[in-house]
């Protein structure tokens, strides 16, 4: 079975995640309300994918992030989705893609699959180191900022 790579993005607003409830036209998790993202094209990087989706999915150029975890994602296609936590950006946030975003409480996302929950979980779990990085001025493999 093909591995399909995706680029997932956490943005954290203080203790708030935002998600996006996915079109239902899509075809893995249609109608789900999940951490948005996005596969990875031909020859690019993950801190290519996830500085284009950023900009295709929401209209914004991050300023601090970093990465966080890997996980596999059955759905209609078996998904590797690389997740990375966006602590700033740059432009008012627009959902471009999905039905919508918005902001919920990190600690009780109502995310609709298990990896995302995985994922959220590591994140707090983490949480205190990662403040760290971000708060004197770093980004974790200087992918932003």
């Amino acid at each position: 079975m093909e591995v399909h790579e995706c680029v997932s993005f956490i943005l954290v607003k203080g203790d708030q995640v935002l998600l996006e409830t996915r079109s239902k036209d899509k075809d893995s998790d249609p109608g789900m309300i999940a951490i948005p993202g996005g596969h990875m094209e031909k020859g690019e990087s993950q801190p290519m994918t996830l500085l284009r989706e950023l900009d295709e999915e929401l209209n914004i150029k991050p300023q601090r992030c970093g990465y966080l975890c890997s996980l596999y994602h059955p759905t209609t296609e078996l998904q590797l989705l690389h997740y990375y936590v966006v602590t700033d950006w740059v432009g008012d946030i627009q959902s471009l893609e999905a039905e919508s975003v918005n902001w919920y409480p990190i600690i009780n996302a109502p995310v609709a699959t298990e990896v995302d929950r995985i994922a959220l979980s590591e994140y707090r779990r983490l949480q205190s180191v990662l403040k760290s990085v971000f708060n004197n001025g770093g980004s974790i493999n200087n992918i932003c900022g």
